[in-house]
């Protein structure tokens, strides 16, 4: 007679209560893993390279680059920490405990929530670079884009506390069985929150930014032969404006093409869950963008490739290195 072959438990002290192990086969599991490794170390490096650039170096402190050292903050510690946790959920079980899964998830809403700010921060920079240049020096100094970051991360911790209140209350009460690492938020909240709003913020800005520059761009053409020596000097300090636009309108559309489709899926309400091939799929999409950030600014940034050829050869370590000109 034929045996029927039992299903896998998590747990199988638990015989009523356990999920079952939905296994992946093992050349798919060790691919996604090498995979996501690589992907983890090389995010979490390319920002760090970043972060060094910008801190280290005084001619880059200045107030939109600072924006983006909060942005690759954030980037850096998907790369550090979201990412190599990420390979637990491809297990077919968790086996960590209901606190722990419900607490899994403050530091990748955290992180991405700060990037999603800091990108409506660095588009509301360049809107007041480009369309009010001769107020930009005195309304983002300094110490106004330092406040800005501040509060962008204490918002960030306090929204990740309060979409992830009803978890914290009672942790694992949306599991169906042991084993199972399910959380559920408000979708509907977080879509507004988190996306619509500040993505409809970010396309409105970057929309008078561009139409501005192209405006200046054929006033610039057009008078070009006729400019005096201080105007030519007014004409490339616009060009360099125009031009970081751009550069971090490139940024923006990744950005958009990296997190429309997961919250296009929170529209009414959903459940996370581990072990799901679109789960993994959709996470991986809206965390490769912490990894793309620093690989634009590498193309489109001449100052961070030359900042980053002094960093790996050492060369920072040598006296008054941060005078160094990089621009």
């Amino acid at each position: 007679m034929e045996t029927l072959e039992k299903p896998e438990l998590c747990f199988p002290h638990r015989l009523n209560a356990s999920c079952r192990k939905h296994a992946r086969p093992h050349s798919e599991a060790m691919l996604i893993y090498i995979l996501v490794s690589c992907i983890s170390l090389l995010t979490a490096s390319l920002n760090l390279l970043v972060i060094v650039s910008i801190s280290h170096f005084r001619q880059l402190h200045t107030p939109t680059n600072l924006l983006l050292l909060s942005l690759a903050v954030s980037d850096f510690l998907v790369g550090l920490i979201v990412m190599p946790f990420q390979i637990l959920f491809l297990e077919p079980c968790w086996f960590l405990g209901d606190v722990m899964c419900t607490l899994y998830f403050f530091v990748p809403y955290i992180t991405t929530s700060a990037s999603v700010v800091n990108m409506v921060l660095i588009s509301v920079d360049r809107f007041m670079a480009i369309c009010d240049p001769l107020s930009y020096s005195t309304k983002f100094s300094h110490k106004t884009v330092k406040r800005c970051v501040l509060l962008c991360w204490l918002y960030c911790v306090m929204y990740s506390f309060m979409i992830l209140n009803d978890n914290l209350k009672q942790p694992g009460r949306f599991n169906s069985c042991y084993g199972e690492c399910v959380i559920n938020i408000n979708g509907a909240l977080d879509f507004v929150l988190s996306f619509i709003i500040p993505i409809s913020a970010i396309i409105i800005l970057y929309v008078r930014v561009f139409v501005v520059a192209v405006s200046q761009a054929r006033s610039m053409r057009s008078h070009v032969t006729a400019v005096k020596l201080h105007r030519s000097l007014t004409v490339t300090v616009r060009k360099s404006e125009i031009k970081a636009a751009k550069t971090l309108g490139v940024t923006v559309v990744v950005f958009l093409m990296c997190y429309f489709p997961p919250y296009c899926l929170s529209l009414s309400g959903y459940n996370i869950t581990i072990g799901t091939s679109t789960n993994d799929f959709l996470v991986f999409l809206l965390l490769s963008n912490s990894c793309l950030n620093p690989v634009i600014y590498t193309f489109l940034y001449p100052w961070f490739r030359k900042s980053v050829k002094l960093i790996i050869t050492l060369q920072i370590l040598q006296p008054k290195s941060r005078e160094t000109c990089i621009k």
